[in-house]
């Protein structure tokens, strides 16, 4: 193992582009959720139509699906992630557009809406593109997901219920959908040297908004003891699943 300057460097250097986090193997873990997102996904995708992949990072995810619908297409708003995705999804319509909406889709063009970790979920444009009897489903970021992480280099923080599963009803059910799975899940998360944690900090940026190496370089230097001294710096990540249909 580096030293802690080396250690910084090293992780302030890797590319962010795309949503692939095997730089992390052998320097962290995450344990996964219980029910498979990607099987069930791909599952899903073999059996429609037309599938619209909302926020799709770098379409990793759905890339890996053997069996793509005539019809997909895919958004993302960041334009290093959205060129990573036209050449992971060569066949797919890629789109740049906000995370909010509004979705440059017609009415009911949808069989199937999938997302993976959106930054946020535009509730009734989803609806309104979804087919009657066409399905939402998602794995979604719970609330005070890695707290343990956040504080550490924050101090205390207060957790909001913007990311609970009692608002992903709500606003689903306002939309005029049936939520008909919702399931969470917490999970162990791992980190064995600082330079993951500076990667996976420039790369989750909600998790220490705002984060650089050198604002929080004092508190980084504790993280790189603390590790040294325990092997792992351990948190929760927090992640549900939920499915809801269009009548």
């Amino acid at each position: 193992m580096g030293t802690f300057e080396e250690l910084v460097a090293e992780g302030a250097a890797v590319p962010l582009e795309g949503w692939d986090f095997s730089w992390f193997e052998g320097r962290a873990t995450e344990e996964r959720p219980p029910w498979g997102y990607a099987s069930l996904i791909a599952g899903k995708l073999a059996a429609v139509e037309s599938a619209l992949d909302l926020q799709t990072g770098g379409g990793e995810v759905t890339a890996s699906a053997p069996v793509k619908p005539p019809l997909l297409a895919v958004t993302e708003s960041w334009p290093p992630n959205a060129a990573v995705a036209v050449r992971n999804l060569p066949d797919a319509l890629v789109v740049r557009v906000p995370d909010e909406g509004p979705l440059p889709f017609h009415d009911s063009m949808f069989d199937l809406v999938i997302s993976r970790h959106p930054v946020v979920t535009p509730w009734d444009e989803v609806a309104r593109v979804l087919k009657p009897g066409g399905t939402y489903f998602s794995q979604q970021i719970g609330e005070g997901t890695n707290r343990e992480l956040t504080e550490f280099m924050m101090g205390p923080q207060p957790v909001g219920g913007a990311r609970s599963t009692e608002r992903a009803r709500a606003e689903a059910e306002a939309a005029g959908l049936e939520v008909l799975r919702l399931e969470p899940a917490a999970l162990k998360v791992a980190f064995f040297d600082v330079g993951a944690v500076v990667h996976f900090l420039r790369k989750v940026l909600w998790t220490v908004p705002g984060f650089t190496v050198e604002r929080y370089r004092d508190r980084l230097l504790d993280m790189h003891e603390h590790i040294q001294e325990h092997g792992e710096f351990v948190c929760t990540s927090t992640r549900f699943l939920v499915e809801a249909g269009k009548p």
